[in-house]
């Protein structure tokens, strides 16, 4: 069986990006389902890098994962890939 992805779409607005050049983080929707550890297994498999951390919010918009990246891997090398910049 088939896991389902929990990431949604990668989120782009001003203070994204500011954490993306700041904190070496990216800024994911997920599904309301997703947990920490789903999200930090589908974003190193899907996208090739290793995850410090992951936070996770819950807003009225739906829930929002931030993944800091470790030191090796740069957050806005793979917001360029994912089309984000």
């Amino acid at each position: 069986m088939a896991e389902e992805s929990v990431i949604m779409s990668p989120v782009s607005s001003e203070s994204s990006i500011a954490l993306r050049e700041q904190a070496n983080t990216l800024e994911f929707l997920v599904s309301r389902k997703a947990t920490k550890g789903k999200v930090k297994r589908e974003v190193e498999k899907r996208f090739n890098v290793k995850v410090e951390k992951v936070n996770v919010q819950n807003t009225l918009r739906g829930k929002r994962a931030f993944v800091k990246l470790t030191s090796e891997y740069k957050a806005s090398e793979l917001a360029t890939t994912l089309g984000m910049l």
